[in-house]
């Protein structure tokens, strides 16, 4: 499978990453040769890839906010949550897992991925069905991130058990009174944080799974942040109570 990845900054952390095939670079007829776009160059030459000059007409039929770039690179990679926890490990660090059950939206799992990179969580599980997945659209909205993230498809409930045995708390995000206020649950330990989709939240069966709920309090007239501000938010709280290492 191959497809192609736009924009400046996907394309250089893609290739910065490293961790697909790549086949051809397109840079815009036009296009200067400078900053973000000399830096894909070089890398593109260093990875000898065939780095072809095209009308901007032909990158605009692969994407329309092409930015002067596009690569051609294999299918995303996708881990599995061994391979977070065994990066949890040799970074000497609790689990920080980020689970997304259902998030529909890929410019809301872009955001979540980008923010999750961020604060360095050890990896992001996704269901297996009924959920946006990684794709150009979200590298894109992710501003690459993803391409540094360890991402799986999983059987969500079969793995919230296994983080489980592994030690790992496994704490929910919503908006309900059951829900405790954040600051008064300890987020420094090994935590998964799950985040539900846009309108439902989480399902029934992944909500019961979680050893506790929280909430983050809010005095405005608007009634809820939409997933992607929240678990944001919720992330950087989570990367603040562990003293920002």
């Amino acid at each position: 499978m191959r497809e192609w990845i736009a924009g400046r900054n996907p394309v250089y952390e893609a290739l910065r990453a490293g961790r697909r095939h790549f086949f051809q670079l397109w840079m815009a007829e036009g296009a200067p040769a400078k900053s973000r776009l000399a830096e894909i160059l070089e890398l593109g030459r260093e990875r000898r890839l065939s780095v072809q000059t095209v009308p901007k007409q032909r990158l605009q039929s692969i994407e329309e906010h092409h930015q002067g770039v596009a690569l051609e690179a294999s299918g995303y990679p996708y881990s599995s949550m061994m391979e977070m926890l065994a990066l949890a490990e040799q970074r000497g660090e609790p689990p920080l897992i980020l689970i997304l059950d259902a998030l529909q939206d890929p410019q809301n799992l872009g955001t979540l991925l980008r923010t999750a990179e961020i604060v360095g969580v050890h990896g992001v599980l996704l269901p297996l069905r009924h959920t946006a997945s990684v794709t150009p659209s979200v590298v894109g909205s992710s501003s690459g991130a993803s391409e540094h993230l360890l991402i799986a498809q999983v059987n969500l409930a079969q793995a919230i058990r296994q983080l489980k045995e592994a030690g790992v708390w496994v704490i929910g995000l919503e908006g309900s009174r059951q829900a405790e206020r954040f600051d008064r649950v300890r987020l420094d330990g090994a935590v998964a944080l799950v985040v539900g989709s846009e309108g439902a939240g989480m399902r029934a069966l992944i909500r019961d799974s979680c050893d506790v709920l929280i909430q983050i309090p809010m005095r405005g007239k608007i009634g809820s942040l939409n997933a992607a501000v929240a678990g944001s938010v919720a992330l950087y709280l989570v990367w603040s109570a562990r003293g920002f290492g």
